[in-house]
């Protein structure tokens, strides 16, 4: 090794052997600082990074000139070029004056070469950059084939339905029933507690405007009905929608990932028959009761608060709702809800079927699947609304 005088910064040294490259940052008089270089620069070797060496360069006076030493320095490639280069770039950006002097020929000869002949501005490929038409163009292509996409998926899950009818369904039976619990009672706790809140809210908004003529009682009337025919349905969808197609999404897709529906069907099963089938019965078939549930709590967050800040008694709340009522408005969010029900499922099991062979990919159905069935209860639930209006149901 070669003798190093006051020492600054042992950057990157290993004496393990004369070949390996090392580094070393001297202090030398006169207000210079002195990089001397080892061993060989090449490829395949450990080399110190050079944004290292230049974060320690900007502790130091920048009036302080940078300077080279390669007395000790072997075999070398393109790789230390484009070190120095580097370094000196980053050291006129910092202000510190380099000095090549020390280099070997053939180095300084190649770096006057890149400093003389700049880039050209124009050899860069850039992006390409897409205009309006070509944007809007794009997104009707892309909102044509998932359209034909959702056409597909939705045939293939009416034939599974034809055949289930007929009895010639391929499926598990107890895998049926495991799903009827997954998405009815053990779905109750936060249905109650959502709707619940929504009935107190109604009756909150309601009572701000009934009690400026008087009309508390009313609350009950309003929450009956907005919870009967809208509320109840739709806020259970939409909690199902994050709850229960999220999770489809999730296991589908992660079937899809282990090969699982691969070897279904190498095994000769459809994997609408057996997976998604199954989702979609037991989904629109818990809908309804939990829809009732629905209405049911949020009548009682109606009540609560009808209770405590109008001194309404439950007699004469629960009369008003029942001489309100009738069973053709319970029926309008009944048959709301299994639409509801369907459409959560179908995207749900739609997004897992999709799904690619990733984790992310996993992560990405399951968000599609939310922002799918939320967008489908949202707009047939307007397309509902219109239809009960105008056959004035």
């Amino acid at each position: 090794m070669f003798t190093r005088p006051r020492t600054v910064y042992d950057i990157f040294s290993m004496p393990t052997s004369d070949t390996t490259p090392t580094l070393n940052i001297r202090e030398l008089p006169g207000q210079r600082l002195e990089i001397a270089l080892g061993g060989d620069w090449i490829a395949d070797t450990q080399r110190p990074s050079a944004d290292e060496i230049l974060a320690m360069l900007g502790e130091k006076d920048a009036s302080k000139a940078l300077c080279f030493d390669t007395s000790c320095l072997g075999l070398w490639d393109s790789l230390l070029l484009t070190f120095l280069s580097k370094i000196e770039n980053g050291c006129k950006a910092k202000g510190i004056p380099v000095e090549r002097s020390g280099l070997p020929v053939g180095i300084r000869g190649m770096l006057g070469l890149a400093d003389a002949v700049p880039e050209r501005e124009d050899v860069r490929r850039l992006a390409p950059q897409s205009g309006f038409v070509q944007k809007t163009g794009l997104l009707g292509i892309a909102f044509w084939e998932e359209a034909i996409a959702i056409l597909a998926f939705i045939g293939e899950v009416a034939l599974g339905f034809c055949k289930l009818m007929l009895g010639k369904a391929h499926y598990r039976r107890v895998d049926l029933v495991l799903l009827l619990q997954e998405c009815g009672a053990n779905a109750l706790p936060i249905v109650s507690l959502i709707s619940f809140l929504v009935g107190m809210i109604l009756a909150f908004v309601g009572s701000a405007q009934l009690s400026k003529y008087g009309a508390q009682v009313y609350i009950a009337d309003m929450v009956g009905l907005g919870m009967s025919r809208e509320m109840g349905a739709l806020m259970t969808a939409i909690i199902m929608s994050g709850r229960t197609g999220a999770a489809f999404a999730a296991q589908l897709g992660s079937m899809q990932v282990n090969d699982e529906i691969d070897a279904l069907k190498t095994m000769g099963f459809s994997d609408i028959e057996f997976l998604v089938i199954p989702r979609i019965l037991a989904l629109a078939l818990m809908m309804p009761l939990l829809c009732v549930y629905a209405d049911l709590m949020g009548m009682a967050g109606g009540g609560l608060v009808s209770l405590s800040l109008y001194d309404i008694s439950i007699l004469e709340y629960s009369q008003h709702i029942l001489a309100r009522l009738r069973f053709q408005d319970f029926a309008v969010g009944v048959g709301k809800s299994v639409v509801f029900g369907l459409l959560v499922a179908l995207a749900g099991c739609m997004r897992g079927i999709q799904c690619g062979r990733s984790s992310q990919a996993v992560g990405m159905a399951a968000t599609s699947a939310v922002v799918t069935g939320i967008v489908m209860i949202v707009c047939a639930d307007a397309v509902m609304a219109m239809i009960v209006i105008t056959l004035h149901w």
